[in-house]
């Protein structure tokens, strides 16, 4: 998501599904690395880390999290997808976008 067509990189539209993970790191990787300490010290390490994962998941990587937080535009049926598109498409179709003179933007020192 951040790499490929963000808000934060000047995408005019971002659509979800309600099924989206939006996260730099999965449930999966995040959970352990952040939870790390409690998993240390806990009887049932396995049983603690589903919890944290279900967690994580919940609260962060989620598409209703992101569009609270307007990094989405809308979490859509998938089966409605198609006419959202069409609609950001019409929507857009007459931007005009003035670009840098320069050919990189950023140069090296």
């Amino acid at each position: 998501y951040l790499g490929m067509c963000s808000k934060d990189l000047g995408a005019d539209v971002v659509l979800c599904w309600p099924t989206t993970e939006l996260a730099v790191m999965g449930p999966e990787g995040a959970a352990p690395i952040i939870y790390r300490k409690e998993l240390e010290k806990a009887e049932n390490a396995e049983e603690l880390l589903q919890e944290k994962i279900k967690e994580y998941r919940e609260k962060f990587a989620n598409p209703y999290r992101a569009a609270e937080h307007l990094h989405v535009d809308d979490v859509i049926n998938p089966a409605e997808t198609r006419l959202m598109l069409i609609d950001a498409l019409e929507t857009t179709i007459t931007k005009t976008e003035e670009r840098p003179k320069k050919k990189h933007g950023v140069m090296p020192t």
